[in-house]
Order: C-alpha cells, then sequence, then structure tokens
C-alpha cells in the first residue's frame, strides 16, 4: 500500500504524464514493485538477473499506453532500475516513464534509471519522460537518467523530456542509434534549474541508415546560481539529415554552456546545429507589464511560454 506522501508523488507525476489511455502499468516505490498490470498486447514481466522489468510489446499493438512512474519517498535511498522495451513491428505505443523525490531529511536520495528500447520495423515510439522533486530536507535529490535506442527499417520514437523543479543534481545521457533506413528520431528536452542546482545533459544520435533523420530541440531556463551544461552529439553515417537547436534563458548568476556538436561521414549527409544563451529581453517584459502585469508575473509568463 502506498502511503499519503507516495501518493502525492505520483499525483504529480502522473499529472505531469498527461496520459490516460488504456495500456499497461508498473508503481515502483522506494525500491519495490507497488501495482502492475498487463494487457493482451503488453506484457510486464520483472527481470531475474537485475533490478528492473521487461515491457514486451506485440506487434501491430496500436492506442495503448504503458506508464510506469518511480516514487521515492526515504531519504538516503539511492535506486538503481534496468528496463528495456521490445516494441514489436508495426505497433504504436505511448510509454510515459515519472519519477518523483520526496526528500525530508539531511541524506542524498538518488533514483538512476536505465531504460533501452528496441524499435521494430515501421513501428512508432512516443516516449515521455519528466522528473520532479519536492521536500524540505537538506539531502539532494539526484536523478540521473539514461536512454539508449535502436531503430529498424522505418521505426520511429519521439522523445519528450522535463525536469521542471526540485531537482538539485542530474546527469542525463541519451544514445539513438538509428540503424534502419528511413527510421527517425524526434527529441525535445525542456529544464528548469534553480538555487545552485546543476544539469549535465549528453545526447548522441548516430544515424546509420539511408534516409534516416533527426531533429533535436533543447529548451532550459537557469536561475539564481544554478549551472546547466549541454553537449549534443550528432552523427550522419549515411545520405541522412539532422538538426540540432539549443536555445536557453538565464538570470541572476546562472550559468549555461551549450556544446552542440555534428559529424558529417558521408558526402550525402546534412546535418545543421545552432545555439542561443541569453537573458529576456527587456521589449518583452515591457509589453507585458503595459497589460498590467507585476514584473515577477511578466517575467513567469514569459518562462511559461518558453518551455512550453
Amino acid at each position: 500500500m502506498l502511503n499519503d506522501v507516495q501518493k502525492h508523488i505520483l499525483q504529480v507525476v502522473a499529472d505531469m504524464a498527461d496520459g490516460n489511455a488504456p495500456g499497461a502499468v508498473n508503481i515502483r516505490s522506494d525500491g519495490q514493485k507497488a501495482y502492475r498490470r498487463n494487457t493482451d498486447n503488453i506484457e510486464i514481466v520483472s527481470k531475474t538477473d537485475k533490478d528492473g522489468i521487461d515491457i514486451k510489446i506485440k506487434p501491430f499493438t496500436k492506442h495503448e499506453d504503458v506508464h510506469i512512474p518511480v516514487v521515492l519517498t526515504k531519504s538516503g535511498f539511492h535506486d538503481m532500475v534496468y528496463n528495456d522495451f521490445f516494441v514489436g513491428e508495426g505497433s504504436e505505443v505511448t510509454i510515459v516513464a515519472g519519477c518523483g523525490i520526496h526528500n525530508c531529511g539531511d541524506c542524498d536520495s538518488q533514483h538512476d534509471g536505465i531504460h533501452t528500447f528496441y524499435v521494430e520495423k515501421n513501428a512508432k515510439v512516443t516516449y515521455i519522460e519528466k522528473h520532479y522533486g519536492e521536500g524540505e530536507g537538506t539531502g539532494k535529490r539526484i536523478l540521473n537518467p539514461q536512454t539508449i535506442v535502436y531503430l529498424a527499417e522505418g521505426a520511429q520514437i519521439t522523445m519528450l523530456t522535463s525536469q521542471i523543479a526540485g531537482v538539485d543534481d542530474t546527469k542525463r545521457y541519451t544514445k539513438v542509434v538509428a540503424e534502419g533506413a528511413n527510421s527517425e528520431v524526434m527529441i525535445t528536452e525542456k529544464l528548469l534549474t534553480h538555487a545552485d542546482q546543476h544539469a549535465v545533459s549528453e545526447m548522441d544520435v548516430i544515424l546509420n541508415g539511408e534516409g534516416s533523420r533527426t531533429r533535436v530541440i533543447s529548451r532550459s531556463v537557469a536561475k539564481e546560481a544554478s549551472t546547466q551544461v549541454f553537449y549534443p552529439r550528432v552523427q550522419g553515417n549515411a545520405p541522412c539529415f539532422g538538426h540540432v537547436s539549443c536555445d536557453a534563458i538565464i538570470m541572476g548568476t546562472a550559468k549555461v554552456r551549450a556544446i552542440p556538436e555534428i559529424s558529417c561521414n558521408h558526402v550525402d549527409a546534412g546535418l545543421i546545429h545552432e545555439a542561443a544563451i541569453g537573458r529576456i529581453a527587456g521589449e518583452q517584459l515591457l509589453k507585458l507589464e503595459t497589460l498590467g502585469l507585476t514584473p515577477e508575473e511578466a517575467e513567469e509568463k514569459i518562462l511559461e511560454g518558453f518551455l512550453r
């Protein structure tokens, strides 16, 4: 049974995920399975060699979701889990993974989730991952996600990752290998840091398939004394197309470093990258203030729209 704090964190994560379609569910709470539900087309099985689950999606499964939220409420608890997704040919599914940490103690709490996707021919996956932290304790809330994806011919993955509040330290690593012809990778990452929080996002997108393509979008806001580092790398090894865009708003004494990198290893690989870091424009604030908003309200509206 979940206690009130666990239920609250789970609800926050569920609200962020915003997914209500029928499907399979696996809830992990403080390192233990709290609830599981399978469907006729989606089976979740506990691993026997290490901590984690296998999610098996039958070929041509349509309009079903997989929800795998994680909740941490014990101060000083370190959790590592390995989740593997086997997405059958021609299926179209949404996978929602959210982690919430509630730390009211003086010891660090940490969750490391290693997710590996095997997406078969012509399958389409929407992967939503959102992280959240809260609690009155002095112990840190630490999240270190790793996502590894292998795409077959015509396979597609759309990744929507967000970290909106309360996470003190995070190191995210994402690797996508578009091996099949005409495979597609779409990644949108959103991040908000404040106080002395620190975030690192490192990414490798490898385009091996003929006609493969990617678009990587990173949007972040760094407030107060927080720091952020973005290191997206795209490698074109075949006739392919890729575009990387990093945009950040910096406030207070925050520091942001963006290092987009593209590598073309084929004459017909077309890759583009761009990065922009700056403060909120004064004219934007002034315009909203003339409409009756306070400076603080105007600032929040601009940030809300930027991270939407």
